[in-house]
């Protein structure tokens, strides 16, 4: 892992350095979810292969954390350095998936698997990509450096370095189907 990834992440948060009044701000007193759950994955990370009663003692902390937020990351993804987290719930990490340094993800995005056609495998992601609310990443592609990926996007395709992905316009249709929807209602 090396102490230099898990300053990296809290450097990401505002913390330029690590200390026991920091570990206490970030675990009890002010919980940072998404920290708290980098901290642990890392040390999951770390101790995969060298300490196996570490590793599993940080693995049992590291599944809670998983259910507790809403972070269905694998242990086995590559994530870079730097990694953000803005908002907790919702976020999904296929195990096979890289991430490269410096990226921010928000709540309800999914980096998933594609698992027919051309595009079959996972993402690639590059360094400092933002991937905005509920977007999603699938398939074999590679999303390059500095991109941005807007709120309620669909990726299906690699994407250039220095992008801009937005979501399609709303379509409106001339059709009330509401009562398909609304059903029990109120007198």
């Amino acid at each position: 892992m090396g102490k230099e990834i898990l300053l990296s992440d809290y450097n990401r948060y505002g913390f330029p350095k690590i200390s026991l009044s920091v570990l206490l701000n970030v675990f009890i007193l002010r919980p940072i979810p998404g920290l708290k759950f980098m901290t642990i994955f890392r040390l999951v990370q770390h101790y995969r292969r060298r300490n196996r009663l570490l590793f599993y003692f940080y693995f049992l902390w590291y599944r809670r954390l998983r259910v507790k937020y809403g972070f269905d990351i694998s242990y086995r993804t590559q994530i870079g350095k730097g990694f953000y987290i803005g908002h907790f719930g919702g976020i999904v990490i296929h195990g096979d998936s890289i991430i490269g340094d410096n990226c921010n993800i928000s709540q309800g995005i999914t980096i998933g698997v594609s698992n027919y056609g051309k595009k079959m495998g996972v993402p690639t992601i590059g360094n400092e990509v933002f991937i905005g609310p509920n977007a999603g990443i699938f398939g074999n592609i590679t999303i390059g450096d500095k991109v941005t990926i807007g709120a309620n996007s669909v990726v299906t395709d690699s994407i250039l370095a220095h992008k801009t992905v937005l979501p399609a316009a709303s379509i409106v249709i001339n059709k009330d189907l509401s009562e398909f929807y609304i059903q029990n209602k109120a007198n």
